[in-house]
Parts: C-alpha cells; sequence; structure tokens
C-alpha cells in the first residue's frame, strides 16, 4: 500500500476530491499573469484535494500527511499570482475555504477562521457598523488567511498600509504538520514568521485583524489630461487628511483601451482616477478634483456602490465595483484582451514618489504602461504600481527592474515562486527558524523556501 492510500485511509470521512479535473483546478492559482511562471508551473498538480469542515477535520490532515511523508499545500481562493498554491511535488491540497466561521467581532476588532472570504466578512461586519480596513481588488474570491499568507494591499491601503505593517493582524492561530499537531498562537511582531510566507511554515488557521468604522462609500471616475496631472491630483488627495478615503488608483492613458466596461466614461487620449471617498465629503472632493483641472464622468452614490459589491443590487448593467479595475484587476482586464501582456511590481518611495514616477514614466514609455496605487505607510504617502508591461523576453523583465532599481525605484519580482526571490516584499523575520518547528519535516508547499531543504539536511546530519 502507498503512502498516498495510506493516507486515504486515515482520511476516511472528510471530503476527499480526486477527479483530474477538480484536482487540475485546485492545484492553480493566478501564475499565469506571468510568462515567466506559466511554462514552470503548467502542469505542476496534486494527487487530491482535501476539504476540511472544521479544526478537527484539519487536525486529521496535518497528522496523517506528517506520519505519512506526503507533502501538503494550503489553498484559499487561489487567488495570488507567484504559484503560491501550486504543488510542485504533488501530495494533497487543503482547501480551506470551507473553515470560514466569525470566532467574534466587536468595535475595533474582529476574529476569523482562516477560510472566511473577504467579502463575506464584511457582510457579517456590516450589521456592527464595523469594516475590514483594506482588502485586495479579488475581495470577491480572495480568503483572510490567504491575504495574510500571500497578499499585500488593496483597496484601503490608501489610509491603513499593508498587511505586514505593524498593527495591520492583532494575532494568528497556525496548526504545525506534526504526527502530533499544536495550535500555536502568534502576537505582535511573531506574526510575521508566518506573513506572506506562501503556507510555507505552519497552517494559519484562524485570523485576527483590528476593524474601522464602516463609511458609506462613493465611487468616482475622474479624467485627467496626462498621467502627472492626475498622480498629482492623487498626491494632493493623500495629502488632504480631513477626507476619508478608501481607493486612489491612477492610469496611464494607454490602459484605456483594455478596460472596456469603463469605456463609456474613459476619453482616449485621457489619463483617469479611479476614487473611492466617504459620501458626505464627496462635494468636497470635487473642490480638489476642480483645483487640479479633473473631470468626473462617473459617479456612484454610496447604497448603490454597496448593493454592486455586496451583489444586491437588482439593476443590470454599469461595471462591477470600482476596486475591480484597479491593482492587478487592471492586469486581469488587460490579458482578457491582449495575450501577450504581463506586469511588474513597482514602489515609488517618500518623499520623491512623483518625481520617480514621472522619471520611470519617460525612461520605460515604450513599454510600460504605469498605474498608480497610492498609499499610506508609516505616516508616509507613496506610490507602488503594477504596471502592464508588452512582454517580449524575460531577459526585457529583468532589465526594467534593475534600470528602475538605478533609479531609486524599488521592484520586487512578480515572476517568481520562490520565497526568498520576492524583492522588498520579503518579510524580516525567522521564517525558515519557525518552519522547522511548525513543519519539521519539510511537508508544506515545498520548494518554495529556497536553500531549507539543504539547511534541514545539514542540522539531520
Amino acid at each position: 500500500m502507498s503512502a498516498l492510500d495510506r493516507l486515504r485511509a486515515d482520511l476516511a470521512g472528510i471530503a476527499l476530491t480526486e477527479d483530474a479535473a477538480s484536482v487540475r483546478m485546485a492545484s492553480r492559482d493566478f501564475f499565469w499573469f506571468s510568462p515567466v511562471l506559466k511554462p514552470e508551473l503548467e502542469g505542476k498538480v496534486a494527487d487530491l484535494v482535501a476539504t476540511p469542515a472544521d479544526k478537527e477535520e484539519l487536525r486529521r490532515i496535518a497528522a496523517a500527511c506528517a506520519r505519512h511523508r506526503v507533502p501538503l499545500v494550503i489553498r484559499g481562493g487561489g487567488t495570488g499570482n507567484y504559484g503560491q498554491a501550486v504543488p510542485l511535488a504533488g501530495g494533497v491540497v487543503v482547501d480551506m475555504r470551507q473553515m470560514n466561521r466569525m470566532v467574534f467581532a466587536r468595535p475595533g476588532g474582529a476574529r476569523f477562521e482562516a477560510g472566511a472570504n473577504m467579502l463575506d466578512i464584511d457582510k457579517l461586519l456590516d450589521p456592527h457598523g464595523q469594516e475590514l480596513r483594506f482588502h485586495p481588488s479579488t475581495r470577491a474570491q480572495a480568503t483572510i488567511g490567504g491575504f495574510v499568507a500571500g497578499g499585500a494591499a488593496g483597496a484601503g491601503s490608501c489610509t491603513w498600509g499593508q498587511i505586514d505593517n505593524l498593527g495591520a493582524v492583532t494575532a494568528l492561530e497556525v496548526m504545525t504538520v506534526e504526527a502530533e499537531p499544536r495550535l500555536i498562537e502568534l502576537r505582535g511582531r511573531e506574526i510575521l514568521k508566518v506573513m506572506h510566507a506562501y503556507g510555507v511554515n505552519g497552517i494559519i488557521t484562524e485570523v485576527e485583524v483590528p476593524t474601522a468604522p464602516s463609511h458609506d462609500w462613493a465611487e468616482r471616475i475622474v479624467t485627467f489630461d496626462s498621467l502627472m496631472a492626475a498622480a498629482r491630483f492623487g498626491q494632493a488627495f493623500m495629502e488632504c487628511d480631513g477626507i476619508a478615503k478608501k481607493l486612489v488608483s491612477v492610469h496611464d492613458p494607454r490602459i484605456v483601451p483594455y478596460l472596456k466596461r469603463l469605456a463609456p466614461y474613459l476619453q482616449e487620449g485621457r489619463a483617469f482616477a479611479i476614487l473611492m471617498v466617504s459620501e458626505p465629503q464627496a462635494d468636497t472632493l470635487d473642490l480638489l478634483i476642480g483645483d487640479h483641472k479633473g473631470e468626473v464622468t462617473f459617479r456612484r452614490g454610496a447604497a448603490e456602490a454597496k448593493a454592486v459589491a455586496f451583489g444586491t443590487h437588482k439593476e443590470r448593467g454599469g461595471p462591477g465595483p470600482l476596486y475591480e479595475y484597479t491593482w492587478n484587476h487592471t492586469t486581469l482586464h488587460a490579458l482578457k484582451m491582449d495575450p501577450s501582456i504581463t506586469y511588474l511590481q513597482l514602489r515609488f518611495p517618500a518623499p520623491n514618489n512623483l518625481a520617480l514616477v514621472e522619471w520611470a514614466a519617460k525612461e520605460f514609455d515604450e513599454d510600460v504602461y504605469f498605474h498608480l496605487e497610492f498609499q499610506r505607510r508609516e505616516g508616509k504617502v507613496i506610490t507602488s504600481s503594477l504596471p502592464l508591461v508588452k512582454y517580449t523576453t524575460p531577459e526585457r523583465l529583468t532589465q526594467i527592474m534593475e534600470r528602475a532599481a538605478e533609479g531609486g525605484v524599488q521592484p520586487s519580482n512578480a515572476h517568481t515562486f520562490v520565497l526568498n526571490n520576492a524583492g522588498w516584499k520579503r518579510i524580516d523575520a525567522p521564517q525558515p527558524e519557525f518552519k522547522r518547528q511548525a513543519d519539521p519535516h519539510g511537508l508544506m508547499n515545498p520548494g518554495k523556501l529556497l536553500g531549507w531543504e539543504a539547511e534541514a539536511q545539514q542540522a539531520a546530519e
């Protein structure tokens, strides 16, 4: 009897899926955004998918994998772009989405099982007058555990920063992969041991986060004469602390043809900004837009915007939630129009973020189309970008990143599945050391933490 057969016997009563089509779908994320990752990861599949209904079933899965030395990959919504959810060594994909309960909600904080969907979380928090501080553009698909393990920022980051900022996550509960799995509670800076670690060092079972008082978020699209005119407006809006905001996203005019659902509200040759603002302050925002010679082409009130996002809007037509045209959703829309498109990840640090944007826009004018996502991090306004790139060769992508770094821009490599190669997205924490505690047999997402297997072998000798 093989190890996999013994594993199946130990998991009797737990939902297992083995049909080829379902296993293939569960073994993929959005790695195909990258023409570099696509040939490397295409065809990598698990042997089966296990879907635990609760923590006890998850404990049985972890224990059985440890006993029989079967690799496992933890999966949420599968919305990552780096191959985090792709099993390089077969084994089991553990689909966490049935572990989706709210543990508690109180003013200023809430706790959820890791498989809870982020849109569903906001629906649960809404009666409490609370909301998540920020969420990715994939809010409708992403899980909160997956966001901690592989995400970074999104709508709300213009006010609240990124997931790795101190205070963005209050606590994490992690299950070890051992014959007798343990639960470990991480708080404070200890959270960084599993933050953005692609699920290589422990199974995140619960996530506790601070929440914010909910606002009535109105949506706007505003056009400008040029990318830099729109960027200067974005900076001014960010620095206007008196206006509550959830999204400040600025786009190059050349992105217009790729966003078909927004076509009625965009103008050829004009840059545009996609905004979310607290509705009682929308008139004040209009003053700022006028100061920067912008033209509002789309307005959606907060009640309608919420109904569209929550799926309760009865009328058809019009665009979906505007945050679904920003961050890496911009890449998704572009790829539907042009398969040769890919993307990069760049950060323009304060205090010279706009000067760096202007330099980069001129330096890479030929094949890089910028959209800028404004964030407030550690008291400073910074600009990040997931620019569209007309792909030619891997060497050209590397050349852009290297030249950007020479100019003072901070690149992060979006075309690698290796945790150690993540550029500025790397977390300064003892992740390999914690892996030896939480995953002593090296079964979790093998191949994603470069050099760990060699270190473990040397330690064993």
